[in-house]
């Protein structure tokens, strides 16, 4: 049985045929910086805020940073932890995750031990969701002490893909590590695509930057997209505003087709 929040994934993606992510890690910007970031990703067409991050997302500035960004939108908040310290119960929902690719047992399995009694405590919607990193991994793959999928391989995607799958993930996200120089190939993203089938929602994260980018993602079949660096300099507006036209643009076609 899914939840709320995952069932207006079902309905945005049905509809539109693609999703657009803003990310907000708390470890970088004061309360008031997160919540004005995230009031004007949402103004401008995002259609979830995601807080989270590597380092520094925990406890009362976490709670913080996920009060004031919900008194400014009024779309889900959905938490992407970084370890257990990254749940909160002001959130609407959390990503349930493993990092499938990690060479720690604690970030395959104990991490979630830990969190599942105080998520189901606080009463938070749990998705079940596999993270994957990729090359170039950056901080996230330092820290989760990844084995570092190639993007030259799609074979090696597709196997964890189906790993996902088969394991019961709803969500599995594609991660090049935040700030990563270039997205996902489209060759990875068709390959993952194609092993998640219709159980799982795929959402890349890590190197887009331009609408081009963006396109080029949905169009491979990712059904959404996680942007973090992209909205954190220059105009946040205009930059959500032209991500999600591509977004939604390529989705449309999915739909119709």
């Amino acid at each position: 049985m899914i939840g709320k929040i995952e069932k207006y994934y079902h309905e945005k993606i049905e509809t539109e045929g693609a999703m657009l992510f803003s990310l907000v890690d708390p470890d970088k910007f004061s309360f008031e910086k997160g919540a004005k970031l995230a009031k004007a990703c949402y103004e401008n067409g995002a259609d979830v805020i995601l807080v989270g991050g590597s380092i520094g997302a925990q406890g009362e500035v976490l709670d913080e940073t996920i009060k004031q960004i919900k008194e400014a939108v009024s779309i889900p908040v959905v938490l992407f932890p970084g370890n257990i310290s990254g749940i909160s119960g002001k959130a609407d929902a959390i990503y349930f995750m493993q990092l499938l690719n990690s060479r720690d047992v604690y970030w395959l399995s104990t991490a979630a031990i830990q969190g599942a009694p105080v998520i189901k405590r606080l009463g938070l919607e749990a998705i079940p969701t596999t993270y994957l990193i990729f090359e170039p991994g950056r901080l996230v793959g330092w820290i989760g002490n990844a084995n570092l999928i190639p993007v030259d391989r799609p074979d090696i995607a597709a196997a964890c893909a189906l790993a996902a799958r088969f394991s019961g993930s709803r969500v599995l996200i594609s991660e090049r590590g935040s700030g990563a120089p270039e997205p996902m190939p489209n060759a990875v993203v068709s390959a993952l695509d194609k092993a998640c089938g219709d159980d799982v929602f795929l959402f890349d994260a890590g190197g887009v930057r331009t609408s081009e980018q963006a396109t080029e993602i949905i169009k491979a079949g990712a059904d959404g997209i996680q942007v973090g660096t992209a909205f954190e300099e220059g105009d946040v507006a205009e930059k959500t505003k032209k991500l999600r036209a591509a977004v939604k643009e390529a989705g449309k076609k999915r739909v119709k087709s």
